[in-house]
């Protein structure tokens, strides 16, 4: 996975504070992931195989609760990282080159809940990876790794100043860029054809922006019931994730 760059943290304390099992055993996991320091109880802590140069520091539930944000389910496990080095979008299109993983591309999704989420996704169906705008995407944290359980140290997300040149770049890669929203005519299935697949996502609440619907190819719709207007963004990515690895 080509990564470059560290990128500044904008958590507290300049360094991201992982919790929760999976999201601190895939951190340790992670041959470019920069472990600090880890806290534990004896419990959780004895279940790990941890390198001897690491700083470990025992603790008790109730001090681990005072680490991270109020009712965190640290399940006793707490690690302070570096945040991951930058992944180039050139790079990752290099990458991909020859197979038929897909891309997921969100517009402004900010939720880190939501994100984390759509990254489990993206590991469960293999996407290529992931891209967001730099400026409109949450931050590594916490909360985001916890969501993902795991998957931030797996799916190479990739962030970019402009989405509209991304857009082009990947389209100029081969993918054939399909924009999810309501308003379309078509539903995804029918707009996917054989070709590689970019799934381009919008907003919680606000879909994607004008311009970036003019740098897809085609939008389309999950065919959804009328009972309900719209579905959360992350579980809409994982069912046209499904939807791309299940064509025939």
């Amino acid at each position: 996975m080509a990564r470059r760059g560290h990128r500044p943290s904008q958590t507290q304390g300049n360094r991201p504070r992982l919790w929760g099992r999976h999201a601190v055993t895939a951190a340790l996991a992670n041959p470019e992931r920069v472990v600090r320091k880890i806290w534990g109880t004896r419990e959780a802590l004895a279940a790990l195989d941890l390198p001897p140069v690491l700083p470990v520091v025992y603790a008790e539930a109730p001090d681990l609760g005072r680490l991270v944000p109020s009712d965190a389910p640290h399940q006793g496990l707490v690690a302070e990282v570096d945040p991951l080095e930058d992944v180039w979008l050139g790079d990752l299109l290099d990458q991909g080159q020859g197979d038929q993983r897909p891309l997921v591309i969100l517009d402004q999704v900010t939720d880190p809940h939501n994100v984390g989420a759509i990254l489990r996704s993206a590991a469960a169906f293999d996407a290529l990876g992931i891209i967001t705008q730099d400026r409109h995407s949450p931050p590594e944290s916490g909360s985001l790794a916890r969501a993902a359980s795991g998957a931030l140290e797996t799916v190479p997300w990739v962030r970019v100043v402009n989405l509209a040149r991304a857009l082009d770049e990947i389209g100029e890669a081969g993918f054939w860029r399909i924009g999810l929203t309501g308003h379309a005519s078509q539903t995804l299935a029918q707009a996917m054809g054989t070709q590689r697949i970019a799934v381009v996502l919008g907003a919680e609440g606000e879909g994607m922006r004008q311009n970036t619907e003019a740098h897809c190819d085609e939008l389309a719709k999950l065919p959804i019931s009328g009972k309900v207007e719209s579905i959360n963004v992350s579980n809409a990515a994982a069912i046209a994730l499904y939807a791309v690895a299940a064509r025939g």
